[in-house]
């Protein structure tokens, strides 16, 4: 039965030998990601790069997703060399790394930051793809397994974010770049600890399409809900710490606030497998959305209070935590084997490509024309398109579903 399969549950799962490498990976590159995503704007702005310069800068991550993801996807489902594939990645992106030691201009750190998440981008499509196979089990997926490797990833942001606020505090946001090559360094070195896995490959010249699965409502309608909710997360990643920068918060502060967030995210991921069964996993993609929808009010509405601040942020277990999980689970129920790695790499083109380009854009035009408080009132309009979307989602499936 259709609804059987979308239970989640502890299962027989691979012991941890097979998954601490999963484990490494996530803490490596979600640490890369702490420092880097909540600081690359102020450094910019340290650089002497307009608000609009910043927005397209900040923008290259989310528009190398628009097609490294599904292309490195694709190569790894066809090869079933996924382990290689990330080996590259990684270091090929610390090469890159080193390039921005050197003033370079726009143009040249555009090309950098492009040629660096081009080969980035596409990593945690394939390590989620690779580790969904390993904790799923009979069609079902293990949310326990899944959240205990991935909080790894929360832990390793949250150490990063908190010491690179204190470090730019004291010593100035300068040193970004050794920050930069330091963490891609430990990324490279996960990967090349990790066994060196390999799917079958799939020799056919067509093998399974994913046309199909894409033409059924209930999948048309997840992606719509995923973009409109991540795009209205984007404008928390891009214009977040310039917003607290400009109200007169600290760096340290700053990272005080996006550490909280993760704090709250780690405690999720622990406890995950107790919450998620309470709720069909697109009613929780409808109660995260509402959850947005109060987190951008206070953030856009209130924000002059701390204590608002600190409670907005405590939110992000919902808004971001369950609603990855959630949707990783109905990835894995829509898109198994051999569709897996392109059914994440879609997830990531029109999860966080699409709307990171149009967030970054779009919010850099709107804060330069009205200021940076009001992409958060766009941010919490998009997130009740998410709600109606969910809703939407929710409805179909309760339809289609088989009595109980």
């Amino acid at each position: 039965m259709r609804r059987a399969r979308w239970v989640i549950e502890v299962q027989a799962s691979p012991g941890r030998k097979q998954l601490l490498p999963f484990a490494a990976l996530s803490a490596s590159y979600f640490a890369h990601i702490g420092f880097f995503n909540p600081y690359l704007p102020l450094w910019l702005k340290e650089l002497g790069f307009g608000l609009l310069a910043i927005s397209v800068l900040t923008s290259v991550q989310s528009a190398t997703r628009l097609f490294a993801p599904y292309a490195w996807g694709w190569v790894s489902d066809h090869t079933g060399e996924r382990v290689r594939l990330l080996r590259y990645g990684a270091t090929a992106a610390l090469a890159l790394s080193v390039a921005l030691w050197w003033p370079l201009g726009g143009l040249g750190l555009f090309l950098v930051l492009l040629l660096m998440f081009s080969h980035t981008s596409a990593m945690m499509p394939m390590s989620e793809a690779a580790m969904a196979h390993l904790v799923s089990q009979g069609g079902a997926f293990d949310a326990r397994r899944y959240g205990r490797v991935r909080l790894w990833g929360s832990v390793g942001f949250l150490v990063t974010v908190l010491a690179a606020g204190v470090w730019f505090e004291r010593h100035g946001i300068g040193s970004f770049p050794a920050w930069t090559s330091l963490s891609l360094l430990a990324v490279a070195l996960s990967v090349w600890w990790m066994p060196d896995l390999r799917e079958a490959p799939h020799t056919d010249k067509q093998g399974p399409s994913v046309w199909p699965v894409l033409r059924q409502p209930a999948v048309r309608w997840f992606f719509v809900a995923v973009f409109f909710h991540v795009l209205s997360h984007i404008f928390i990643y891009i214009f977040f710490s310039l917003y607290l920068d400009s109200l007169g918060y600290s760096k340290a502060v700053i990272g005080l606030l996006w550490a909280v967030s993760v704090v709250i995210e780690i405690g999720w991921f622990f406890t995950q497998a107790r919450w998620l069964p309470r709720l069909p996993l697109t009613g929780w993609l409808v109660l995260v959305s509402v959850a947005m929808v109060l987190r951008m009010l206070m953030t856009a509405g209130a924000a002059h209070w701390l204590w608002v601040l600190l409670v907005a942020q405590c939110l992000h277990a919902l808004t971001f935590a369950s609603h990855h999980t959630a949707c990783i689970a109905l990835l894995s129920h829509h898109f198994p084997g051999r569709l897996r790695g392109r059914g994440q790499a879609l997830y990531s083109v029109l999860g966080y490509g699409l709307p990171g380009v149009m967030g970054g854009l779009g919010g850099g035009l709107v804060s330069q024309a009205y200021g940076l408080y009001t992409v958060f009132w766009v941010s919490a309009a998009c997130s009740l398109v998410a709600v109606g979307c969910a809703w939407r989602l929710m409805s179909h499936e309760r339809r289609r579903a088989p009595p109980a």
